[in-house]
């Protein structure tokens, strides 16, 4: 999940807010030079990946999850990896505290906005629903604590979780989703630019997950959206890797081309494996 998640917003990440004809022209499943944010190499991951791994490591870390515990995850992991892709303010906080108890007493948690969202496909690996809508809302009232940012983050979590745990066919999530979160128009598509607002995300990578059958043409239909592409990509990729419906087809050169760096490839494929032996190993 980790890994896919992150091709997807690796790749996302190339065309995040560009110009449609860009957009257009160029996504062919090549990783290529963002025409504006130059200082970016391409095939690196954003913040959708560095939060999620954040949350990973909290899992097999068989920590308590509390407010503190999980923003000490989310200071650490940005402090010893530092890296483009979070909202200016959050940058800066992030720079500005030591841990975790100093983010919560100085963060304004007020934001609508999808970086509960882009972070919680993860959780949906937990094999009790209950557990996954409460830990998807209590890491998400840490940074998004609103009704839109919540829950955002647990359609998110609650996607994922149906495609792995196969609890309906893919065309029935949109009405899944509608049982648990009934303020929002699930079974409708989503068309356009996508805003960096959490429903709307999460929308459009539904959309994208009931397009298609595979997982390049699903990552494709993210990026042909235009706006905050790579967090439509992330949730969508991350979900899609569960699902024994879907083809993995993601193309060599896209797993060639994304970052092995410290914290990059070998990394995010060992913590796949530790989670999921940690967490869905057990459940069978």
């Amino acid at each position: 999940m980790l890994t896919l998640g992150a091709i997807g917003d690796s790749y996302g990440f190339c065309f995040e807010f560009a110009e449609p004809e860009f957009v257009a022209q160029h996504n062919d499943l090549e990783y290529i030079q963002h025409p504006e944010f130059v200082h970016i190499t391409p095939g690196a991951y954003s913040d959708d990946t560095q939060m999620q791994l954040a949350l990973a490591e909290l899992i097999v870390s068989d920590l308590e999850w509390t407010p503190i515990s999980i923003a000490d995850q989310f200071v650490r992991s940005y402090k010893r990896d530092p890296r483009p892709g979070y909202a200016r303010r959050f940058r800066a906080l992030l720079e500005e505290v030591g841990d975790g108890s100093e983010l919560i007493a100085k963060i304004q948690a007020n934001s609508e906005r999808n970086g509960a969202a882009m972070r919680a496909p993860i959780i949906g690996l937990f094999p009790d629903l209950q557990t996954v809508r409460h830990l998807a809302t209590l890491q998400a009232t840490v940074t998004h604590n609103t009704k839109g940012g919540i829950d955002s983050a647990v359609a998110a979590a609650l996607m994922s979780h149906y495609l792995l745990y196969r609890l309906g066919e893919k065309t029935a999530l949109p009405e899944f989703l509608a049982q648990t979160l009934p303020d929002y128009k699930w079974t409708e598509s989503w068309h356009g630019k996508v805003p960096i607002h959490g429903i709307s995300t999460v929308q459009a990578a539904l959309t994208a997950l009931l397009a298609s059958d595979s997982l390049s043409e699903i990552l494709q239909t993210c990026v042909a959206f235009t706006g905050d592409v790579d967090s439509v990509a992330a949730i969508a990729c991350s979900c899609a890797s569960v699902s024994d419906a879907i083809r993995q087809d993601i193309p060599d050169q896209l797993w060639q081309g994304i970052e092995r760096t410290r914290y990059g490839l070998p990394y995010l494929q060992e913590m796949d494996r530790r989670v999921w032996q940690h967490v869905v190993t057990k459940a069978v």
